[in-house]
C-alpha cells in the first residue's frame, strides 16, 4: 500500500484518495521572469518521478502545475528589459517547456496562467469580503484577514500569537493588521492591471493558486506539492484563502521538495552559486542531471557539486554498460514480477528512489553476470532494467548513444574516434603493438576507453 509522509501532519501514513483509484494534484510551478534555475529542476524531476509512478502503478492522475505569468518580479524584469510583460513571459515559458523536455519531464496534463483566471480569482476575493475574511483598503488594495481564520500557521506549526508578537511592522496605514496580506493590488501607472470592483489592478500571489486550483480540480482534491520555499507564507495563505472561501478542506495532503544546495550552502544569487538548468546542461549530459535529481529522496536536500555530478554519470555509466550489447527479451519471465514487486515496494514507501535504485543496481549485477555466463536471463533481466528505470524516466536511450556520447569542444568527434580504432586494427594485425599502444593511449587522453571483443572494438566516453 503507497505511504506518503504529508508535511501538514508531519507524519508518513497510508494514501487514501478522495475518489477511488483518481488522484487530484497540483504542484506550484514557475514564476516565469527568468530562466528556471536547477532548484526548479529539483521541483520538476521530483512531481515527475511521482507521477511517472502513480500512473504504472494504475492511478488515474490528474496533474496540475501552475505558471505564475504576473507578479511584481515580472513586471520590473520587463520594465528593465524595454518589453511588455506578456512578451517576457511568453518567451520565458517556451524556454522552461524546452529546459524541462530536455530532463525528459513530462508536461503537466493542465497548465493553468494566472492571467487566465482573473475574472475567478476577482470572484473569490468578492467571497472572502463578503464572509468577512478580507476588505478592501482606502488604497484600493484589498487584504486577507489574517486572525479571522481559526487554522492559520497549522501547515507549519507556526503559532499566531507569536507570529503577531515578531510581525514586521510595515509602514502601511491600510493594513488592520501587519499580518494580512494583499489579495489585491492597486496597479501602479505603467503596470498591466485588470478592471475589478476596486478599481485597476491585478491579483496578489497567493490567490492565484487557491483559484486555479479550484477551477482545474475544484473545491478540495488529494495532493498539494511545491518546493522546499513554499511551505510559508504561500501554501500557508493558499489554505486560509481556500479553506475560508470554499468552507472545507483544501488538500488532503502536503508534499514538498527538498533543497538544492551548493557547498551546503543554499543557491542563491547573493552567494554566487546560482546556476540555471541551462548552465548545467552545458557541462553535463541531461540524463545524468535528471539521475542525480532523482537519486536522493525527494524530501532530502541535494548538494549541488562537481562530484555529486561525477557520481552520477558513474552510476548512470553502470546501467548502460550492462545493457550494452544485450536484447531485450519480449518476455521478462518471473524475474520482471520478482524484481518488480521489491522496486513497487520501495516506491510505495514515500516515493523512496534510494531503495528503489538499490534495487536497480542488484539487475545490473545479475545482468552482468548472465551476460558472462551466456545465460538467456540475460535478455530478460535487461528487460526488466529497462522498464523499471523508465518508471522513473531513465534508461531509454540506446546504449551507445548514451556511452559515447557528444563531442565537446577540443574532443574527437565520433568519425575521428573511428578512424584511429580502424588504424589500431591494422596496426594489430601488423603486429605493430607499439603504434597499437600508442593510439590506445592517445585516445584515453583525451577520455575514450576501448573495449575488446570477439565482435570487435566497442568504445565509449570516460566520465
Amino acid at each position: 500500500m503507497l505511504h506518503i509522509y504529508d508535511t501538514l501532519s508531519k507524519q508518513k501514513a497510508p494514501f487514501q484518495p478522495i475518489e477511488p483509484n483518481r488522484i487530484k494534484m497540483y504542484v506550484c510551478g514557475v514564476t516565469v521572469y527568468d530562466l528556471c534555475h536547477i532548484g526548479h529542476g529539483r521541483v520538476m524531476v521530483s512531481f515527475d518521478v511521482i507521477t511517472r509512478y502513480l500512473r504504472a502503478r494504475g492511478w488515474d492522475v490528474t496533474y496540475v502545475r501552475n505558471i505564475t505569468d504576473v507578479d511584481d518580479k515580472i513586471i520590473r524584469r520587463a520594465g528593465e528589459n524595454g518589453e511588455s510583460t506578456d512578451q517576457l513571459t511568453d518567451r520565458m515559458i517556451v524556454a522552461m517547456h524546452q529546459d524541462e523536455a530536455s530532463l525528459n519531464v513530462l508536461r503537466p496534463d493542465i497548465e493553468p496562467r494566472a492571467t487566465a483566471f482573473i475574472g475567478d480569482i476577482i470572484s473569490m476575493v468578492e467571497t472572502l469580503i463578503e464572509k468577512g475574511f478580507a476588505y478592501a483598503a482606502d488604497n484600493g488594495d484589498v487584504y486577507y484577514r489574517v486572525e479571522k481564520f481559526d487554522g492559520y500557521g497549522k501547515l507549519t506549526n507556526r503559532n499566531i500569537d507569536d507570529m503577531r508578537a515578531g510581525a514586521r511592522v510595515e509602514v502601511n496605514a491600510a493594513k488592520e493588521s501587519p499580518m494580512d496580506f494583499v489579495l489585491w493590488k492597486s496597479a501602479k501607472q505603467g503596470e498591466v492591471s485588470w478592471t475589478s470592483p476596486w478599481g485597476e489592478g491585478r491579483p496578489g500571489w497567493h490567490i492565484e493558486c487557491s483559484a486555479m486550483s479550484k477551477c482545474c480540480l475544484g473545491d478540495s482534491f488529494d495532493i498539494h506539492g511545491g518546493g522546499p520555499d513554499l511551505p510559508f507564507p504561500h501554501h500557508e495563505n493558499e489554505i486560509a484563502q481556500s479553506e475560508a472561501a470554499n468552507g472545507c478542506s483544501y488538500a488532503n495532503l502536503w508534499m514538498h521538495a527538498g533543497a538544492v544546495r551548493v557547498a551546503n550552502e543554499k543557491m542563491s544569487k547573493s552567494l554566487n552559486n546560482f546556476f540555471t538548468i541551462r548552465d548545467v546542461l552545458q557541462v553535463y549530459n541531461a540524463e545524468v542531471v535528471r539521475y542525480f535529481l532523482s537519486s536522493v529522496h525527494y524530501r532530502s536536500a541535494i548538494d549541488y557539486s562537481e562530484d555529486s555530478l561525477k557520481d552520477a554519470r558513474a552510476g548512470l555509466e553502470r546501467f548502460y554498460q550492462a545493457l550494452r550489447g544485450v536484447a531485450i527479451a519480449a518476455d521478462e519471465g518471473e524475474l520482471g514480477a520478482q524484481y518488480e514487486a521489491r522496486f513497487f515496494e520501495a516506491m510505495d514507501d514515500d516515493f523512496n528512489t534510494p531503495r528503489a535504485f538499490a534495487v536497480l543496481f542488484e539487475i545490473v549485477t545479475e545482468l552482468n553476470k548472465a551476460s558472462r555466463d551466456g545465460s538467456a536471463e540475460a535478455s530478460q533481466l535487461a528487460a526488466v532494467l529497462k522498464r523499471l528505470g523508465g518508471v522513473i524516466g531513465l534508461l531509454q536511450q540506446d546504449p551507445e548513444v548514451f556511452l559515447q556520447g557528444e563531442a565537446k569542444e577540443g574532443e574527437l568527434d565520433g568519425d575521428a574516434i573511428e578512424a584511429l580504432i580502424v588504424q589500431r586494427a591494422e596496426a594489430k594485425k601488423a603486429r605493430d603493438f607499439a603504434e597499437s599502444d600508442r593510439i590506445r593511449d592517445e585516445l584515453a587522453s583525451q577520455g575514450v576507453i576501448l573495449k575488446d571483443s570477439r565482435e570487435g572494438t566497442s568504445w565509449f566516453r570516460e566520465s
